[in-house]
């Protein structure tokens, strides 16, 4: 692997204040390009976007920037850049196109797809007393959603509010919010993007937004017709009021950011900012400048150069600081920390700049650790400071489940329960002693692939409404139709899949780590087996707000867990416990099998045995401490449990939750140690230990 080379760090370089700045008597643009030979700056008339009324060269500066100061940069002007250069491997000048500035903080669109300009824009938002929540890790609960589709069909949202950022800031939402116990708000991408070509061919649109036009401009289309009519301006305003209404209401809001490439597609796709402005330093590619391609779209970002580490960093510090956001989950965060010979290292500069950076203090960094390059795979690799996707718990969970036990109707169960309860109690396997359990964002499902309903009611992907003949989407889904593939009027098969949904989220929110739910999975949305809905802006992946008696039991369930989740720090620690040491802020944890006995270490991996009994107890610095039983049950027989008596102090164990109950019960129960305890089959119970 070869060494990482370090980059422009944030103060005192040439790369500082890129972009438009205004001052007294107009303002400076500047742009890096350092194999670029002739820059223009081109300004158009405020409404007639075709019509140029000047044109100005930019004079370089020291470390290859490109500068202009002139008065005709005000705000509200439209304005682009040329940039000329020579031919050759790696280079894609084009004096004629007309380019984004890729530090623009507005943007206008005329006719056609490349279109675009730029838009200067004057920041005088008022967040008042507003402020950050700062939600502590341990009590994080993400709820990851898309903007649009969370409120396109909410009937008690005014119309006009439908879709767009002030919508997600009603305070229909902001109860609802409240109501699950979530705490921080993911949003699929909302910087600038663009659908591909092919899509639009297609009759389709990029709805999910993993196709980013611009790094510093919130996405227009999601803001009301009313602020779209009034200008960028208007569009950052009505951003920026709903992250204050957001944080108002304690809620984080947290964004999931695409920089490990850009809407220009691979080498012959449209030109419309840093492939004109210098190809060879912002894109991966070969000596003779074809893409090293790690993210599957045609380009990567060349983060090992020092002008695209520095436009990240810079976007980021933006988004944290101006738009006043909590945190990012990185796209494909493997390519961020690719180096010069396009190998991940951990200790990459970026990655390190990112974690470091004094403006990026408060928020919360959350990897995809992975890419599609070759090597691309890291869960647990990324440093301390962030924390990560665990796909690992994803998919452990699910076979524990869901492929388990369609397995075991078949033959017999395959494993055993050990995989699965290292998962539960913080996946130590997979992340270092000093990283802790928070460094594992666990989930079952997202955005990408089955919905937890579709995950319980298909064995294999229905995608063929993408138009790719089902080929797309991923083939491995550990999912179990339980019987019937797709909708059913079995009553006993609705039953056992609405139970296989408690159970998974059952364990989501009672796993350590930190959880994430996503949005329309505590009600059981539906995309009818579609597992790659990226192309389809309608009701297949909007949420819908009528619910069956089934769905509203279904969130209550989840509204039960994540109250159980902050009662019962146990739940939650932040470090692992060390073997016969006291670790504060870690859980103790003793485990027990269906008898009450402890665990012996053939039992872990013993097929035949997949019931536990799992005690957790939290070690505060100071104050009392708390325990939790949880019982977990995975096989479809019904089976008897004798609670532990081995569990020192323990006099009475309170039951708070199973997922064995259609609607969550509401009366507690107390058993003594040494009760016998009748499981229902594929089932989980929490107690309080007193």
């Amino acid at each position: 692997m070869s060494e990482s080379r370090e980059f422009a760090a944030p103060g005192g370089t040439t790369l500082d204040n890129l972009g438009v700045r205004l001052h007294d008597g107009g303002a400076t643009l500047r742009v890096w390009s350092q194999n670029g030979t002739d820059i223009e700056l081109v300004i158009f008339d405020e409404t007639d976007l075709d019509w140029v009324t000047a044109e100005l060269p930019l004079v370089r500066r020291d470390g290859d920037v490109w500068e202009a100061t002139t008065p005709l940069l005000r705000p509200g002007t439209r304005y682009a850049i040329r940039v000329d250069g020579p031919h050759g491997a790696g280079n894609t000048f084009n004096p004629e196109t007309l380019l984004l500035d890729p530090y623009a903080r507005g943007l206008a669109q005329t006719d056609g797809y490349e279109q675009w300009r730029s838009v200067v824009i004057a920041d005088g938002f008022d967040w008042g007393a507003s402020t950050k929540p700062q939600i502590p890790l341990g009590r994080t609960v993400i709820y990851e959603g898309h903007l649009k589709g969370m409120t396109k069909r909410h009937p008690d949202i005014p119309p006009a509010l439908h879709g767009t950022y002030a919508g997600l800031a009603h305070p229909e939402m902001i109860a609802y919010f409240h109501s699950l116990g979530v705490t921080s708000i993911e949003l699929l991408p909302i910087q600038a993007f663009v659908s591909e070509p092919r899509l639009l061919d297609r009759g389709l649109t990029n709805y999910w937004g993993y196709n980013t036009l611009n790094f510093f401009t919130p996405h227009a289309a999601y803001a009301t017709d009313e602020a779209s009519k009034a200008g960028p301006e208007a569009v950052l305003a009505e951003f920026k009021g709903m992250v204050k209404l957001l944080h108002e209401a304690g809620l984080e809001v947290i964004l999931d950011v695409v920089y490990n490439h850009t809407s220009e597609e691979g080498i012959g796709g449209p030109r419309s900012s840093l492939r004109g402005i210098d190809n060879a330093n912002y894109y991966r590619q070969q000596p003779d400048g074809a893409y090293i391609d790690t993210t599957g779209v045609g380009n990567a970002l060349d983060t090992s150069t020092d002008a695209a580490a520095r436009l990240v960093l810079d976007s980021l510090r933006y988004w944290a600081r101006d738009m006043q956001i909590d945190g990012f989950r990185f796209d494909l965060a493997v390519a961020l920390g690719r180096d010069g010979s396009h190998e991940f290292t951990p200790e990459h500069p970026l990655l390190r700049a990112i974690s470091e950076d004094p403006a990026l203090h408060d928020v919360k960094l959350i990897a995809e650790p992975w890419d599609v390059g070759l090597g691309g795979w890291h869960t647990g690799g990324f440093p301390e400071g962030w924390h990560e996707w665990n796909d690992r718990y994803r998919d452990r969970v699910r076979n524990f489940w869901l492929s388990d036990i369609d397995y075991a109707r078949r033959a017999s169960a395959p494993v055993g329960i050990g995989g699965f309860a290292t998962r539960l109690a913080g996946s130590s396997n997979t992340f270092s002693e000093e990283r802790g359990p928070l460094a594992s964002v666990n989930f079952v499902t997202a955005h990408d692939g089955f919905t937890l309903h579709d995950l319980v009611s298909y064995d294999t992907k229905h995608n063929e409404a993408n138009g790719e003949e089902n080929r797309d989407g991923t083939n491995m889904n550990r999912a179990f139709n339980h019987g019937v593939e797709g909708p059913t009027d079995d009553p006993a098969i609705q039953a056992t899949r609405r139970k296989a949904m408690r159970n998974l989220l059952g364990t989501l929110l009672l796993s350590a780590g930190i959880p994430m739910i996503t949005a329309g999975d505590e009600t059981g949305r539906t995309q009818h087996g579609n597992n790659n809905a990226y192309a389809h802006d309608s009701d297949l992946t909007w949420l819908s707000w009528e619910h069956e008696d089934w769905q509203h039991d279904l969130r209550a369930h989840v509204a039960t867990l994540t109250r159980l989740r902050r009662e019962n720090p146990a739940l939650r620690p932040r470090r692992y416990a060390r073997l016969d040491e006291h670790t504060p802020h870690a859980s103790v944890m003793d485990w027990f099998n269906q008898n009450g006995e402890t665990m012996e270490q053939a039992q872990w991996t013993d097929p035949g045995n997949r019931t536990l009994q799992y005690v957790a107890e939290s070690t505060p610095l100071d104050g009392p401490s708390n325990r939790i039983l949880l019982i977990v049950h995975g096989t479809e027989t019904a089976i008897d449990v004798t609670l532990p008596t081995e569990v020192e102090g323990a006099t009475r164990f309170v039951s708070l939750w199973s997922s064995a109950d259609e609607h969550p019960d509401v009366e507690q129960h107390a058993f003594a140690p040494g009760d016998v305890l009748a499981v229902p089959p594929t089932s989980m119970r929490l107690f309080r230990v007193e």
